[in-house]
This record gives structure tokens, sequence and C-alpha cells, in this order.
């Protein structure tokens, strides 16, 4: 089983890949379930204006189109902020989610990319900070599937800020997440972007493990047609070798488990 739950096609305002590429990549690399989560943020105005009618419609004829071929599901990555959980209820209850990603993109309206966060703080202080806006985001808002990227800020941080150092917080997040039966990704875009390690690292993979969590999803995180379905193969190995047997998919918000595979190629 291959699925790759983590794209942006067009809708998204840093992708402009047509939805129907993705299906046709899919196809030709032997994927069985792809999932739409194009962006929406409400603090950043191009992420906010997004026509979810034309998207839910779009989506809706593949589906119909390649019934009998793949599985096509329609999601969404949140980019989630303490002071707007509101505005992401009241979009989320208006149209019928298969999956929802939770990210942290920005904090206090500052971005994380481009460093405005993260400016006149120190290395712990930007650290934790995001940490801890995580988990008061999920402490009280509970209409997602799985937590984007978790170790994001580390793309951003030049010198890797240890686990330990941030292990209790880390911990409460992901104590929440297994509480609420909820689920993290494994995101792919750490290769093209030469992290080395997984995101989020393997040190969290393991200790999510440890800690009994098992909802686990697989994505790119592809902006452009050449990123589909990148790593995807070697993360269900990875996965296996830290001991996981299952990663997972989604329908209507309900996860469903398969099994990790090794393969030939």
């Amino acid at each position: 089983m291959l699925a790759d739950y983590h794209l942006h096609s067009k809708y998204s305002p840093d992708s402009n890949v047509d939805v129907d590429k993705y299906v046709e990549k899919a196809l030709e690399l032997g994927f069985d379930e792809i999932c739409y989560t194009d962006h929406y943020d409400f603090d950043e105005p191009r992420f906010n204006s997004i026509n979810f009618d034309k998207y839910f419609e779009d989506i809706k004829t593949l589906k119909e189109k390649f019934k009998n071929k793949i599985n096509i599901k329609i999601g969404m990555e949140f980019g989630m902020q303490i002071h707007i959980i509101e505005k992401f209820k009241k979009i989320y209850n208006l149209y019928p989610f298969d999956f929802i990603i939770l990210s942290c993109h920005s904090i206090d309206d500052l971005q994380l990319y481009n460093g405005e966060f993260q400016k006149g703080k120190t290395q712990k202080e930007f650290n934790e900070r995001y940490y801890n806006e995580i988990y008061n985001i999920i402490s009280v808002y509970k209409d997602y599937s799985v937590l984007g990227h978790l170790d994001l800020i580390r793309r951003y941080d030049k010198t890797y800020y240890s686990l330990e150092k941030t292990k209790p917080i880390i911990t409460k997040i992901l104590k929440q997440v297994i509480k609420d039966g909820k689920g993290i990704e494994v995101n792919t875009s750490c290769y093209r972007y030469n992290i080395p390690d997984l995101t989020p690292s393997l040190d969290i993979i393991d200790l999510y493990k440890e800690l009994g969590g098992e909802i686990i999803t697989i994505g790119s995180d592809s902006h452009d047609i050449t990123h589909f379905g990148a790593k995807i193969k070697d993360v269900q190995k990875i996965l296996i070798e830290h001991g996981y047997k299952y990663f997972y998919t989604f329908d209507k918000m309900t996860p469903k488990r398969h099994d990790l595979c090794v393969f030939d190629n």
C-alpha cells in the first residue's frame, strides 16, 4: 500500500500544480491513495483566500473519474495559531473533510520561514515558544487528524536544538495527541531540504512509539509534481526498523490502518 498524504496543488498560493497532475503521477508510480492538503493560514492574506467550493468540486470530479483506479481524499493543512482557532472551527464545520493536518507556520502573526518569529529571541526561547504554541493549540482544538512536520522549527534553525532540551514539552504534546486519538505525520520534505534526519526527527518518532503512539501518516509535502511520492517507500522501511507495524490513511476524519511494507524498489 502506497499513499501520499501531504499534497499542495494550485489551490495553495505556493504551488501551481493542477489537481489532475497528481493523480496522473500517482498512477504512474503505482500509488493506491492520495490526499490533497492545500494550505489555509488565516494570518497570511495569500493563504486565506482559497475557493473551497471549487476545491471540493474539482476533487470530487477526480474522485468520480478515477474511482476504479485510485482512492482520492480531500484534506487541508491548517496553519494554526492560538488566537485564530475560532476561524478554523467555522471552516471545518462547513465542509466534509477527510483529513486535516494541523501545522504551526507562524506565532503571534510572525512567520517562521523568514525568521521574523525568531528575531530577537535566543535559540532556547524560540524553540520553547514554538512547542508551547502547539501544545496550547491542541489542548483546546480537536478537529484535526495529525500534527504536520512537528519539529518544523528545526528547518529554520541553523544549529539543531537537541531533543533533550525540549523533551518535556514535546512529551506533553505527544501525550495529548495520543489521548485525543490523533496522530503525527512523517514529512519527507526533509530530504529535499537536506535535513540530516526525518521530520519529525527519529528521536521524536521513537518517543511517540514509546508513549504508545500509533497513528502516523506519510506525506511528501509536495509543492511541485517532481516532489510527489518522494522517499515514501524509504520511510515505510525506516518506520519498520523503528518498531512500527502500521501507517494510516483517513476517510471522513476516521483513521484506517495499513501494514507497512519493505519495497523492492
